[in-house]
């Protein structure tokens, strides 16, 4: 890990980080019980084992005064009718922000709060987006054939919780419904206790 002044650069088409620390791949496997099409799932994993997305990730130490940051990219793809997308999750410090550029691409971001307010932006090539402390979320690409990157940043204690949103689901899907993509309701969504 780098402990002084660094850069990097983001070469398009691709950019991938000219360094990085770490490269995470998530595939299908790995998405068990997150989509709502579980035969389409079943059939498409037993097919093949699709890689969704994948991290890029300059290391920091995890700690506050830190800023995590890399590049996420999410492929282009469906399960039955809806996008392929990362697994979301919540800060495990909740009262952390995280700021996202998206670089190519097009999608959505799925977001909520554990209090189950819900919320869901447009990622295109330039935009920023913010998402506020409390704010699980999840990127969605709506690409037929060109992957969503983004570059992110956050504080470095922040941390991830990934099972309350493997457990919960979000409110809100993405699917493509003639030929476009429909934000709908999650019918295998459960409120937050107390909700």
């Amino acid at each position: 890990m780098i402990d002084k002044p660094f850069s990097f650069d983001l070469g398009a088409p691709d950019f991938i980080p000219s360094h990085y620390d770490n490269h995470i791949k998530r595939h299908l496997s790995k998405m068990a019980g997150q989509y709502l099409d579980q035969d389409s799932y079943k059939v498409q994993l037993d097919k093949e084992d699709n890689l969704l997305y994948e991290v890029y990730e300059i290391k920091r130490p995890e700690i506050a005064g830190e800023i995590l940051h890399g590049i996420s990219i999410v492929h282009p793809g469906k399960v039955g009718n809806e996008y392929y997308m990362t697994k979301g999750h919540y800060h495990t410090i909740l009262e952390t922000a995280e700021i996202y550029y998206t670089l190519s691409g097009q999608g959505y971001m799925v977001m909520e709060t554990p209090e189950g307010d819900w919320a869901v932006e447009e990622l295109s090539v330039g935009r920023i987006l913010y998402v506020p402390p409390r704010w699980a979320h999840r990127s969605v690409n709506i690409g037929s054939d060109e992957r969503l990157v983004m570059f992110f940043a956050y504080p470095g204690d922040a941390g991830h919780n990934y099972a309350t949103i493997e457990t919960q689901g979000f409110r809100k899907l993405v699917l493509e419904v003639n030929g476009q993509p429909e934000i709908v309701d999650n019918p295998r969504w459960s409120p937050p206790e107390g909700k």
